[in-house]
């Protein structure tokens, strides 16, 4: 009797530290999934900031330069389409990701063609408001750089706790998937020619 005791005493230890085990896993892959997702939501923010910026940006080079509405439009439907694409960051695919950075290079793109109009008004660019502008457009584009490497890092925590034996098995149990990473734009690898 005494025998039989002991042993479902010590079925139910060894059962009790798997199942210690498993939620411990399981509670540390949510933990880092939050994270992934909070870390999305900040590169969200900065690109909202972005959107936010260009009416503004686009008014104040209209008042100069009349004649380049197919630049205004180039930039108004560029953050249109970039407005559209939108992730769920628990269910992110490389695609999606890739879509999105897409979206918003054509913008940054649409983005730089109206600075290089700018850039022909000297007067513009003395205008005190522009320059308000440019600095919170470049303060932006600074926070969005900082927010999509605190994204890839905290993915990359993630993806690489999930991988890892034991892990995976609980991530594998519990449907915990791999997070996409931002990639360098096309063409970064290589450098600008610059002529003089």
């Amino acid at each position: 009797m005494k025998k039989n005791i002991l042993i479902t005493v010590i079925v139910i230890a060894v059962l009790g530290m798997i199942a210690g085990w498993l939620i411990g896993r399981y509670n540390t892959m949510v933990t880092m999934e939050e994270n992934v997702e909070n870390a999305w939501g900040q590169v969200e923010n900065q690109y909202q900031r972005r959107m936010d910026l260009i009416p503004n940006l686009v008014s104040s080079v209209k008042g100069y330069a009349k004649h380049e509405q197919e630049t205004y439009t180039g930039v108004m439907e560029a953050r249109a389409k970039a407005t559209q694409v939108t992730i769920d960051p628990s269910n992110a695919t490389p695609e999606q990701l890739a879509a999105y950075q897409n979206a918003q290079g054509e913008l940054s793109q649409a983005l730089g063609r109206l600075l290089a109009v700018a850039e022909r008004y000297p007067e513009l660019k003395a205008n005190e408001e522009f320059s308000k502008l440019m600095d919170q457009l470049e303060g932006t584009e600074n926070r969005i750089t900082f927010a999509r490497n605190t994204f890839n890092d905290t993915a990359k925590e993630f993806n690489t706790y999930i991988r890892k034996f034991p892990a995976n098995i609980v991530a594998s149990i519990f449907g915990f998937q791999y997070k996409p990473y931002f990639k360098a734009e096309e063409g970064a690898e290589k450098a600008p020619k610059v002529e003089f």
